[in-house]
């Protein structure tokens, strides 16, 4: 049996295979502490996860917990950790907390730490230390090497007939927040010096290729090439994917505002050519315009892999856009543990916090999150072997409202045509979004939320289209299974509610 990787399938589209079968995490990560106690998991986590229809879950192990003293390894919370998903029957998405954690150095162990002249920290521009390490400290990107090396080595020795550990991130939303670059003196001496060949048809300097962008670019390279030493020498020991996440460039956009030197859209060509050992470059979208942040990121040498997004019911619709849309591999709100409690006991971060990162308050609601992420995470279940006959096709077409002044869209398939109502934007209410399958001679197979459709002739065709037969019901190993026949006053309009739901529609035109 092979171990997880990820490939184009017979369509071209970049897929992950487990157990040598395509495989889309419908997945949701922890909190950042949850995994450091298997007790704290136990009774706190994998509870709160039973029912929502996951095949995945996104978990992180720790640095300073595997390595307390420098050059020996405590493997155990891996391994608790492997052996609890096994239990729930889960696969797991690693994060490795190494060096770097949202633009810090937070997890690396305390011997390191409090050798500062040795693992030497990035500094502002006016010398103030900073508490991230920089990435253009070799000893600390060696040592960060050797432990993911010894972690990788461990889970293949532990993990490699069993397939728990699918996929590794490799460190988390790197990058320098509160400075445009690091200043300390290894980063002013290669700031000056000519720019690696490969990334810019342009020679010169940073400041002469890249102007207005060039601390960017230079702390994208350095932290990309860090990685690719880290990551490298990992999959040497164990070959999983392994990619990296972004805090996103957003308002107020200006350097040092979001952590610079990111995997962020506009460094992908930087990260691409510095860390070839990745697979994909994943957003953390918390923003209210989630649909045009997937849009971005799902591009060709990028396949769309959300390790982190708000977990209001909105997620619902998200996943079944970045599923059937935009080819997925991945889609995980974060704090999942959370979508099952009550709406008052879920930890916000403090108002001050959100406004200074302009992080969306409403990304916090769970008001109704539980069920209709479970609902769209058990119809993507459902239509995956349709969805695997269809995706790239003509006969597939997937949407999702994006923003406040789209009212909806219109689709072409062969024979019909579809018009496409978004309702308005509801507190608490997944938004308007749809997935469709044209079945052939006039049957469709729908999913939806949140939205009226309309069937419509070809244009030039003098001709008026109508419902012949509508039926809920489920597919079962790809083949429909039919419940109520939907006629009379339930079959005057085709209507989805808030919860998202499955119909066969069969039309015709006269």
């Amino acid at each position: 049996m092979s171990i997880p990787y990820v490939k184009n399938d017979e369509h071209g589209i970049p897929t992950l295979y487990v157990n040598d079968r395509p495989f889309f995490c419908r997945s949701g990560e922890i909190h950042n502490s949850s995994a450091s106690d298997p007790k704290y998991m136990d009774e706190h986590v994998w509870p709160m996860l039973r029912g929502l229809n996951m095949n995945s879950v996104i978990a992180p192990i720790y640095w300073e917990l595997i390595e307390p003293t420098e050059g020996s390894y405590d493997f155990s919370s891996v391994d608790s950790l492997i052996s609890q998903a096994r239990r729930e029957g889960l696969k797991l998405i690693i994060l490795w907390f190494g060096l770097w954690k949202n633009a810090e150095s937070m997890y690396v162990p305390a011997w390191m730490k409090r050798d500062t002249k040795t693992y030497f920290r990035a500094e502002k521009v006016n010398g103030e230390l900073m508490t991230t390490i920089s990435p253009l400290c070799e000893a600390a990107v060696g040592k960060d090497a050797a432990a993911f090396s010894a972690v990788m080595k461990h889970i293949r020795e532990t993990d490699e007939t069993e397939n728990t550990v699918i996929i590794m991130q490799v460190e988390n939303e790197i990058g320098l927040l509160g400075t445009d670059r690091d200043y300390s003196a290894a980063a002013e001496k290669a700031f000056a010096e000519a720019v690696p060949a490969g990334i810019s048809e342009k020679t010169g300097t940073w400041t002469e290729v890249f102007g207005d962008d060039a601390s960017e670019a230079f702390m994208a390279w350095y932290f990309a090439s860090a990685v690719e030493k880290i990551a490298s020498a990992g999959k040497a020991e164990y070959p999983l994917p392994c990619y990296a996440n972004a805090w996103l460039k957003q308002y107020p956009w200006f350097p040092g505002s979001y952590p610079m030197g990111g995997p962020v859209e506009d460094m992908h060509f930087i990260w691409r050519a510095a860390a070839p050992s990745l697979f994909a470059f994943g957003p953390d979208i918390y923003v209210p315009y989630c649909a045009d942040v997937m849009d971005s990121y799902a591009v060709d040498g990028n396949p769309l892999f959300i390790p982190e997004i708000r977990k209001d019911a909105v997620a619902a619709s998200y996943a079944l856009y970045a599923y059937a849309a935009k080819h997925g591999i991945c889609f995980s709100p974060f704090g999942i543990e959370e979508v099952a409690l009550d709406p008052s006991l879920v930890d916000k971060p403090p108002m001050e916090v959100m406004i200074a990162l302009n992080i969306d308050p409403s990304a916090f609601d769970t008001t109704g999150s539980k069920d209709y992420l479970a609902r769209a995470y058990q119809l993507i279940d459902e239509i995956d072997p349709l969805y695997r006959k269809y995706r790239g096709t003509d006969h597939l077409k997937a949407f999702v409202r994006h923003g406040d002044l789209d009212y909806g869209t219109f689709v072409r398939f062969e024979d019909y045509d579809l018009a496409v109502a978004y309702d308005p934007k509801q507190t608490a209410k997944p938004l308007g979004c749809g997935v469709v399958f044209e079945l052939g001679n006039g049957r469709f197979l729908i999913v939806g939320a949140s939205c009226g459709m309309t069937f419509r002739a070809k244009p030039g065709k003098n001709e008026r289209v109508d419902i012949l037969r509508l039926e809920e019901g489920s597919l079962k190993d790809g083949e429909w299974v039919r419940e109520r026949v939907l006629n009379g006053d339930e079959k005057m309009s085709l209507r989805f509610g808030p919860m998202p739901t499955m119909v066969m529609v069969e039309v015709y035109s006269f």
